[in-house]
Formats: C-alpha cells, structure tokens, sequence
C-alpha cells in the first residue's frame, strides 16, 4: 500500500485493540525500516469539530469524515492509524474519537480519558481540536480532561516531552495572541493544580510539554483560505523530529521495529488503572483556595500606593534605598499570605507562594531593571568625564582607559548593594556586561578619533615636510637630483615614523595593527613624493626651457653672456640641451627605490645628435622610444613614457630655436657694430682726394673748432641712447628704438648745457659784487681809530 495506505482502526469503541490490524499496516508502511526516523501526531477534541477533516487536508490521509448532510453524529470511533502522505520523516497519524459525544452519553467519559491519555503517551505532537468560541469555557476547552491526563503522566510514566499544538477552529476578530495568552494561562493553571510526585516537585510544565498555538478559519465559510493555511501548517510537520521542530525531543523514543508492543502494552496498562479519573479533593480545595488567596494579595501589590510611589520615582530617575523599600513592600504582603493559607496543604500551600512571589517579582522586576539602567547610565557617565579629564592631562590612551574603566566599575557595583533585594538572587552580571560593553565601546570610538587626529596630524607633517623641498629641488640645478629627493625622503619618514611609533605606544595596539598603522604613514610619505613628481612632470616643458636658459644665456660665473662673436654657440646649445634632457630623464621614472635604469642612455642615444648608424638591419632602425613602458622600470614608477619623452623633446627644439637665433644675430650685430673703420685702401682714397679740404681746415681753425664740438655732441649723443646695445639684438629694432628717442635725449643734452651755463654765470656775478665790500671795508674802520 506504501502511501496510498488506507487508514486502519487500531481500538473499537469497545476499547480492543486491532493487534492483526496493526501488524499488517506497519508492514505496509515498513515502518521498522526507519529506525527513530519518525513521528507520532494524534489528534483530540469534541466530536464534530473537524478532526478528521483537519487531519485529511494536513497529512494527505484518508480519515472518515462527517457528511454534513445527514446532521451531526459519532463519524470516529475508537481510535484510528494512518501514514501520512508526501511527510519526511515517516509521520504515523492518530485519530481519536471525539470527546463529549451524544452517543456515550454524560458519565461515559473513561474512554474519552483513556484514549487522550494513550495519545499523549505514544504521540511527539499532540493536536488539541477546539472551536474558537468555546475557549474560556471550562468542559467545552478540555480543562478536566487535560488535568486528568497530567495528573496519570506524572504516575504512570517518565517524563517526556511532547509537544501540544492547540488548533484553535473557526477563528473569529479576536486576535491570535488574546487567545493564546487565555490558553496557556489555562494550562499553567491545569499544571499548578496537578499533584505530583516529591521528584517532580519543582519540575515546570516545560520539561514534559511544548505548548503551541494556531488558528484556521472555517472551513465551510472559507474553504479555500482554510486550505492555503493548512498548507502553511503542514510545512510545520516536514523535518520535525530535527533539533527545535515539533518533535524535536527525541528522549526515551521506541525503535520503529518495537513500534506494536510499545503502544500495546501502553494501553493494557491504561486500560487496568481504576484510579485515573479520582483526584483528590483535598488537593483540589487546597488548590482553588490558596490560589484565590494568592491573586488577592498579587491585585493589592499592584494598587498599593506605597509601591506605585517607588515605581513612579524609578522612572523619574534614581532612588536611593530602592533594595529595602521593595523588601519591606513584598515582606508585608507575604506574610499575609502566609497567615490565610496557615491550615491548607503544606504542598499546595508552599508551592501558591512560590507562585505568588514569582508573579510579585515578575511585576517589580521592570522597576528593579529601570534601576539598574540609572546605574549603568551614571556609571557611563562617570567614564566619560574622567577619561576626557585624562587625556587632557597627557596620560597615555590605554593607562587613561583601564583607570577610569576600574573607577566606574566600582562605583556601579558599590550602588548595586543599596539596589538588590533579599527575595531574589537577582544579580547585575547582564547590566554590568552591558557597561562593560559600552565602556569598551565609547572607548574604541575615542580610540578611534584620536588615532584619526594623530594619523593626520603626522600625515600633514610629512606632507609640510616634503612637498615645497621636493618642488625646489626640481627648480634647483642640482647634479643628482634623485639622490637628494631620495636623502630628504628616507630623512623626514624617519623623522614621522619615529614620533608616530612614540605617540602610538601610548594606545597599547596589537602589534599587527600597529605595524599595519606603521605601513600605512610609510606608504602615505612615499605617495606625497609620487603626487608631487607627477605633479611636476605635467611643468617638465617650463623646466627644461628654464635649465636650457639658464645654461645657454650665463656663463660658467652665472654672469649673462655677451654675444661678441666669439663665442661657439653650436657647442653652447648643446651642453644647455643636455642638461635639459637629462632632466626629462630624470623626470621620466620614479626612483625612489635606488634602482639603476638605461633611461638617460636611451634618451642621449635616441634624441641627442649621434654619430651615424651604418648598419642597416632591421634592428638598427628600430626606435627605442616607440614604447610606452622604460626597459627593467615597473608600469607603476613610470611618470613620462617613452612616447611622450620624444613628444616633449620635438616640442622643447621647437620652443627653444629662437633663443639660439637670437644669440647668432648678436653675434653679427656685434661685428658689424666693432667694424667702423674703413678698409685701407678706402683711407688712402680719402686722404687723396680729401688733401684740399683738410688744408683749409688747418688755414681756418674756426672750422676745426666746429668740427671738434660736432664730434664731441655726436659722442655724447652715441653713449645717452647706447647706439652700439641697440644694435646688438636685431637691426630693425635698434632702428626704431634709436628713432623714437633721438629727439627727446638731444633735447636733455641741450638742456643740460643750457643749466650748466646759468649756473656758471651766476656764481660770476656772485664773486663780483663780493669785491668792492671787502676794499671799502678799512675806510669805514678809520674813525674809530
């Protein structure tokens, strides 16, 4: 039959038990093959309620089920056995006659407990079927069943988990969680009434059950949402005998193969109990009572007004003394308590006040938490403060930490002293952890900070350090200048790294993250040179011009030349433009590392004039600068490939061909300006031809005085407007120069002559009339004589 098996009646309404019946469906199901690989689900609940329904649409079985056409009667009787269908692991389903039936009439009702108890022995997961408006009610929710049932278990059999899923059917608008908190509270007051054994005295209800909750719709009203829902519960049922599923607790589980006589020899040991359905009255006053009592006292502890004064001013903030206040609240209370339930039941009696002091605890435990969040809040507070007032004092980071950490840390547990109360053992290890926490979070936070500053605040040395040096030694003309990037580089990172290592010590770091802390200011020093030359390389044009001129237009005394025409200009623009390129050469890798590289040989080779090449291979004609990377230099060192060493070269000739034009007109300026004589065979002509005139000028020296005057205001003329400087440049414009300040100097000239003149005439008439004053001076003295 495997899953297709039909469902088997495995004890008739008058309580036999099917033993062939069973035999041959667990054969079919081949249920010993799966060893503890399954799970036992029953169902209980009134009749008519939909078991069996509910079970068909959950487990894919084939249960019998109410034709509601013919009115509601007994469909189940018995119990009934089937395997569900499409379920790992193997799920073996339960179906048990409905409880409080017309057909067993009212004090029939041993086999209703029988078979619920034999569910809950045999089963991991317990459906409890009940309608969604009979909850609250005493018979309609199954109570005296349940407790029944609780109170054999604890006699009869050791403890085991089993897990009950209440299905709560025909949900109306009242939320889930109402009437979950109404069922559980039930069943922890189904717990606390039962008796049990002095072993399991103190046991909860959570060592022998799982209580879950669910709710469906009706099925008649809404079918099709009622199915989608069960659909979602049936995924419940997959793996549930894995740890946390419904049947997770695998404690004192039969072996599949010893499935049978388990299960029937569990029945003929319910069957024989007389004393199942008796409980004690004594038990059961003593439990009503004593619980009456102690609700009582539990409604006047949350309306006293001693206590609801406490609670008001923990909200508020702090109050001291809270320990003793709230002991001598709950002492008073208890006492009462102890007082009214003197005569009942020492058990029921003890474990009522256990109850009741659990409950007044749970209700003033907020406030008791409240209270220890003003002392870790005040605690916090403290670390704050005093871990700000020493690093303002200088005090390493990690001393400064573990000093204020201890100070807050005592303060809070001597206030905890004056917080905790004798009625619980109540400690603070959870609120102290979470100061601990938050403690060494606020600290990692400052750490942070701190580090941050200190980071950038040796990052911006470095970066002071090296980026004006190593931009003047680009502008200088030094000889090497990597050796001295190099030297200033390896100086200043000692320098930082040196005062980093000694202000981090102070943090007490892991020595990873110190080293990586270490590494990173290493590799930002290293990254500002790496900035500031590819920052350069963007100028190298502007620099090899400035060095090109530099050499070219001053002299080995650093004096400018003078362009007289003996110098060999050829020669000269050669050594400035070697200095030039073998800046480009320098600028074209980053040599911050000291390794050797061809690049200057390269670039001399290929971009200064060599000698011939006379072999013709292939290889010869090869261009070495036709590559974007340098031979034995590492993609991330090159700042200027070889392409575009050659671009800024032909740029650079281009740019600096009219500084050596210049310099060769000067030169030819020079010599034309120093050549005025004659050549000789002109002199003799002049002196021929010219013999008549200079012999009148030697007859009549007015000419030659004329003459001489003439030649001393053509020299004076020469030297005001430096004829011969014009000229040194280009013709045209010593031309023009001398053009447009010819009048204006001879204007000055005469002008000056003209002051000279006055000034002499003056100082003539001074001297004269000084004379008669000086002979009439005796006469006037005479008489007095």
């Amino acid at each position: 039959m495997g899953e297709d098996c039909a469902a088997t009646q495995l004890i008739d309404a008058n309580r036999a038990f099917n033993v062939d019946g069973l035999d041959r469906f667990l054969k079919a199901v081949k249920l010993a093959d799966y060893g503890l690989s399954y799970a036992v689900v029953s169902i209980i609940g009134p009749q008519s309620s939909g078991k069996s329904t509910l079970l068909n649409h959950l487990f894919g079985t084939n249960f019998r089920e109410m034709d509601a056409f013919k009115g509601r009667s007994q469909t189940t009787k018995g119990i009934w056995i089937a395997k569900g269908v499409g379920i790992e692991p193997c799920t073996i389903v339960l179906d048990l006659e409905g409880t409080d039936a017309r057909e067993r009439g009212e004090d029939d009702t041993a086999f209703e407990k029988q078979s619920a108890l034999f569910a809950l022995a045999i089963s991991d997961i317990v459906l409890i079927n009940m309608w969604c408006h009979d909850i609250g009610r005493e018979h309609a929710a199954n109570r005296p069943l349940l407790k029944m049932v609780f109170q054999a278990m604890m006699r009869l059999f050791s403890p085991r988990k089993t897990t009950l899923l209440f299905v709560i059917r025909d949900k109306t608008k009242t939320p889930l969680e109402h009437l979950e908190q109404v069922l559980r509270e039930d069943i922890q007051q189904i717990w606390d009434t039962v008796y049990r054994p002095q072993a399991h005295e103190e046991t909860p209800l959570s060592e022998f059950f799982n209580v879950e909750v669910t709710a469906l719709p009706s099925y008649e009203e809404k079918e099709e949402l009622f199915k989608e829902q069960v659909a979602q519960l049936r995924q419940r049922f997959f793996y549930s005998i894995a740890p946390g599923g419904l049947a997770g607790d695998r404690r004192g589980v039969i072996p599949a193969s010893g499935f049978s006589i388990s299960i029937r020899q569990i029945w003929k040991v319910i069957r024989e109990n007389k004393d199942l359905d008796l409980p004690a009255h004594k038990i059961m006053v003593a439990t009503v009572r004593c619980e009456e009592i102690a609700n009582e006292k539990l409604r006047c502890l949350t309306s006293d007004k001693d206590w609801l004064a406490l609670e008001a001013s923990v909200q508020a903030g702090s109050v001291s003394g809270f320990g003793r206040k709230l002991d001598s609240i709950l002492d008073a209370y208890l006492s009462e308590y102890d007082m009214e339930t003197f005569y009942f039941d020492d058990g029921v009696r003890t474990a009522k006040r256990q109850q009741l002091e659990s409950k007044a605890l749970h209700l003033v435990h907020p406030a008791f938490q409240a209270m220890l969040g003003h002392l870790h809040s005040k605690a916090l507070d403290k670390f704050k403060n005093d871990l700000e007032q020493s690093l303002e004092s200088r005090k390493g980071f990690a001393m400064s930490v573990c000093t204020c950490t201890d100070a807050s840390l005592r303060e809070f547990e001597t206030e905890f002293t004056d917080v905790a109360i004798q009625h619980a053992d109540w400690n603070a290890s959870k609120i102290r952890e979470k100061l601990c926490h938050d403690i060494e979070a606020y600290a990692a936070s400052v750490r942070g900070v701190k580090l941050f500053e200190l980071k950038a605040s040796y990052e911006k040395k470095i970066t002071e350090a090296l980026v004006q040096p190593v931009e003047l030694l680009f502008d200088s003309a030094a000889e090497d200048i990597w050796a001295s990037i190099r030297e200033l580089y390896r100086h200043e990172t000692e320098n930082a790294m040196s005062g980093y290592s000694s202000s981090l010590a102070g943090f007490e770091l892991d020595q990873s993250t110190f080293d990586k802390m270490m590494a990173d200011l290493k590799n930002y020093a290293r990254g500002v040179v790496v900035r500031k030359i590819r920052e350069e390389a963007g100028k190298v044009l502007i620099h090899m011009k400035d060095r090109f001129s530099t050499v070219f237009s001053h002299d080995k005394n650093s004096m400018p030349r003078v362009w007289t025409g003996k110098e060999d200009v050829r020669k000269i623009t050669e050594e400035a433009r070697a200095v030039a390129l073998k800046f480009l050469a320098a600028m074209a890798a980053i040599r911050l590392d000291d390794q050797p590289d061809k690049i200057e040989n390269i670039l001399s080779s290929s971009l200064m004039d060599g000698p011939v090449i006379k072999d013709r291979t292939i290889e010869a004609f090869r261009d070495p600068l036709a590559s974007s990377t340098w031979e034995g230099v590492p993609p991330e060192n090159t700042v200027i490939t070889p392409v575009q060493c050659k671009s800024i070269w032909k740029q650079f000739k281009v740019e600096t061909e009219s500084t050596v034009s210049q310099a060769i007109s000067s030169q030819e300026a020079f010599k034309r300006n120093n050549s005025w004589l004659p050549p000789p065979w002109a002199i003799v002509t002049i002196a021929v031809l010219g013999f008549n005139e200079f012999m009148m000028l030697l007859r009549n020296p007015l000419y030659l005085a004329i003459l001489f005057i003439l030649f001393i205001l053509s020299r004076v003329v020469w030297y005001e407007l430096n004829i011969a400087g014009e000229f040194q440049n280009v013709t045209l414009s010593g031309l023009l120069a001398i053009s447009t300040r010819f009048l204006p100097s001879v204007l000055n000239i005469l002008r000056r002559v003209a002051g000279e003149g006055h000034r002499h005439h003056q100082g003539a008439q001074s001297s004269q009339q000084s004379l008669p004053s000086a002979a009439h001076a005796p006469r006037n003295q005479e008489p007095e004589k």
